[in-house]
């Protein structure tokens, strides 16, 4: 039997105006906790008012909220199915001769668009608002100001040429203003793509209108003895913007913004797989979301008796952070290139997918 479009369209609409509520208490509760957290980093801080917190807090919002679409609409489904069992709705749909597969396909339209509508709309708002939430941070709540430090690994730079690559290594970049510090610093030269050609150990580098201009440099080469001089210069095209860009968080990046994933697949390092991680993991949210209708459907298809309702809840918030850690740990293992980005991305999605399709069929046609 096909499903009528007036009772597609019911569902649909019970099911959006349980994906709204569910969302305004996410966004509450996330309104709640970063403005407790943002007043007690700003604690003894006299250059940051109440207003300037309340900013922060609004722009950090549409991000943090955008990343509870997945889990938003596992527990609007749960609420949709739910009632429409409670209210033996569903029971007479389906002994109407309406499968679970049919009425589960307005919902699944439904969360496939709010998917794509996240993606291509929501995310490009909340990058360019946490990317002025990010600057107000570093302004007044981080300790370094407009110095940056990174320690530990240190900091990669790469640049290519008809020439070949130059890699610069170091422990610590400063950026005072317009100008970039590195210091100390290891410069890797290479012919073509591996052919190594020689390393240049300097013991500082400032970056000029296109060349870095080092001190107490030692120049090596293979079978050749070390050379050292007071100063050197290194031709280069990086400038304080592509530097800058390469530090930035990949959720500051919208979708829309093909350039900068172009960019990240000619470029090596962290930085680069975590935007590329970023891009493939927003290809991938539409069918997460799906995916997470599929689990929802599992736990409500069967009547629901006196008690059940703990248990449905219950088995939701269990499934959502399985899935939130699941992700997490599969983000983890693309990011140590242990598998490969589009696995790492579309894996949670599939996983996840096939799950809800397996447990369907055994309980629909086993």
């Amino acid at each position: 039997m096909r499903i009528l479009p007036t009772l597609s369209i019911y569902i649909a609409r019970q099911f959006i105006a349980h994906f709204l509520m569910v969302m305004g208490l996410f966004a509450f509760l996330i309104l709640v906790f970063d403005t407790v957290e943002l007043l007690r980093r700003a604690a003894g801080r006299p250059n940051i008012g109440l207003s300037t917190i309340a900013e922060m807090v609004i722009l950090k919002s549409p991000h943090m909220v955008q990343l509870t679409f997945p889990f938003t609409a596992l527990f609007a489904s749960i609420l949709t199915f739910w009632r429409l069992t409670r209210s033996h709705e569903l029971i007479v749909t389906r002994s109407a001769g309406v499968s679970a597969w049919q009425f589960l396909l307005p919902v699944l339209a439904v969360t496939f668009a709010l998917g794509v509508f996240r993606v291509t709309a929501v995310n490009p708002v909340s990058a360019m608002m946490l990317s002025r939430y990010e600057y107000l941070d570093n302004s007044f709540l981080r300790t370094s100001g407009s110095e940056m430090a990174i320690a530990g690994g240190g900091v990669w730079l790469r640049q290519s040429g008809k020439d070949g690559q130059i890699v610069l290594h170091s422990s610590t970049i400063k950026l005072r203003g317009p100008a970039v510090e590195l210091h100390p610093v290891i410069v890797f030269l290479y012919r073509g793509n591996d052919k190594f050609m020689g390393r240049m150990d300097a013991e500082r580098a400032v970056l000029k209108s296109g060349y870095w201009e080092m001190e107490n440099v030692w120049r090596s080469r293979p079978e050749e003895p070390s050379i050292f001089l007071e100063r050197d210069q290194l031709p280069t095209d990086l400038t304080l913007a592509r530097i800058q860009d390469s530090f930035a968080a990949p959720e500051t990046m919208s979708f829309w913004d093909m350039a900068e994933f172009i960019d990240s697949l000619r470029q090596a390092g962290f930085s680069a797989l975590r935007h590329r991680l970023h891009w493939q993991a927003l290809f991938a949210a539409p069918f997460l979301m799906m995916a997470m209708v599929l689990l929802a459907a599992v736990f409500t298809l069967r009547h629901v008796r006196q008690g059940g309702t703990t248990t449905i809840i219950a088995l939701g918030v269990m499934t959502g952070f399985l899935v939130y850690f699941f992700s997490d740990v599969s983000f983890a293992l693309g990011l140590s290139s242990s598998i490969p980005l589009v696995l790492a991305a579309w894996t949670p999605a599939g996983v996840t997918t096939l799950i809800g399709v397996a447990l369907l069929l055994h309980l629909e046609d086993g």
